[in-house]
């Protein structure tokens, strides 16, 4: 895994996520919050799941791991309490506006973190720890990888809410977002 594979997937993520919005857009209030069966409780649970996951992960990658101080809760509860530690307004967190904001500012940050980034560091081993405090030690890059997975994990669970909603769904595979940025390309 080179910097210029990594920089490839978080292009991807950063399109799919794009791509996620532009139809949680359209949605009502109703469709954004209403309880469902899947992973996390609504639309709204689950695209915050994916952004906070992002959020952590680009801490721990910068050097702090932000710690939850509840035990025995929810996915939900424990990230959104990381979250808090970590001087996020969690209360901004509700409306899909402020998931765009939280999102946008990710994406800026990480991209400064891609940008210091040289290719050995992806081999180095980052010690971080879990939201528990229970510590661990892998390939920074094999962690950045597993952040895009598990954002495609999740927007797929976001597609099918969607769909359990009666809203529109859009094409999230990345086949797609290679051929558009290929057309892209072609166009320059």
């Amino acid at each position: 895994m080179t910097l210029t594979d990594i920089r490839s997937l978080y292009a991807y993520n950063l399109w799919a996520n794009q791509r996620m919005f532009s139809v949680l857009e359209k949605l009502t209030d109703a469709q954004f919050t209403t309880p469902r069966q899947s992973s996390f409780p609504s639309i709204h649970e689950s695209a915050l799941h994916i952004l906070a996951a992002e959020w952590i992960w680009l801490k721990r990658w910068t050097g702090s791991s932000p710690l939850a101080t509840v035990s025995n809760a929810t996915t939900a509860a424990t990230m959104s309490s990381a979250l808090s530690n970590g001087g996020v307004a969690v209360e901004g967190l509700s409306s899909l506006s402020g998931l765009r904001g939280f999102a946008d500012s990710i994406e800026q940050e990480r991209r400064q973190y891609l940008d210091s980034l040289k290719d050995d560091a992806l081999h180095a081993r980052l010690s971080y720890t879990d939201m528990a405090g229970k510590p661990f030690s892998m390939p920074l890059g094999e962690l950045m990888q597993h952040v895009v997975n598990h954002g495609t994990y999740h927007r797929g669970q976001v597609t099918t809410l969607l769909r359990q909603a009666g809203a529109e769904t859009i094409s999230l595979d990345m086949v797609f977002f290679f051929r558009e940025r290929q057309q892209s390309a072609a166009a320059d």
